[in-house]
């Protein structure tokens, strides 16, 4: 099996101006596939091509010593980014109703929730993802990770790419814009589902 990038739940164009075709064009189209790109070079000989990306990245011991660097970032990307295309819709989507109760919950209110998330993705340093996870107990948190780090303290529901090749052709150095601005295209619809 070659991985391959899934393709956009929507089009190329469909979430300007908060994110621009050009974007897209380079984040996905160039970006993301090139991470498919390598984790397939990485995986030929290894016995590992047909496992599903789930497989894989559940099959460490598998890996090849000398390649387990580089098939973890490869394969992390090409998951992060996938999740990440799918947090997002054109127009974007309200939480459901145990959703929502949840965030007030965790964060006190929906607009305390987006203050808290825009300020941790806001400093969290350098090429970094800011997640929103349910823990094992039910309950909402914030988690950061660096690099290509997948979420690991609950089951992620929602997730920002600060790495600046998301944001720089649109936003240039203003994150905090960016961040703030995917309020207007999070896909509540999906990450309610993956609440329930």
């Amino acid at each position: 099996m070659s991985h391959i990038v899934p393709a956009l739940p929507y089009a190329v164009n469909a979430l300007a101006p908060i994110i621009s075709e050009e974007t897209i064009s380079y984040h996905y189209g160039k970006h993301h596939a090139a991470y498919a790109t390598n984790l397939n070079g990485l995986l030929e000989g290894t016995g590992l091509e047909n496992l599903s990306l789930e497989e894989l990245l559940a099959a460490k011991e598998k890996w090849p010593e000398a390649k387990k660097t580089g098939i973890y970032n490869n394969a992390a990307q090409v998951w992060n980014h996938t999740f990440y295309w799918e947090s997002l819709t054109p127009g974007g989507s309200k939480p459901s109703a145990e959703l929502a109760a949840a965030i007030d919950k965790a964060f006190g209110s929906f607009d305390e929730f987006k203050k808290k998330f825009v300020a941790d993705s806001v400093g969290n340093f350098g090429s970094a993802w800011t997640w929103l996870v349910k823990l094992p107990d039910g309950s909402l948190a914030i988690e950061k990770t660096s690099n290509a780090v997948i979420a690991s303290t609950g089951k992620p529901l929602l997730v920002i790419d600060v790495w600046e090749h998301a944001y720089y052709i649109d936003y240039r150095n203003l994150r905090q814009k960016y961040a703030e601005s995917l309020f207007e295209i999070w896909d509540w619809a999906r990450a309610s589902k993956r609440f329930a």
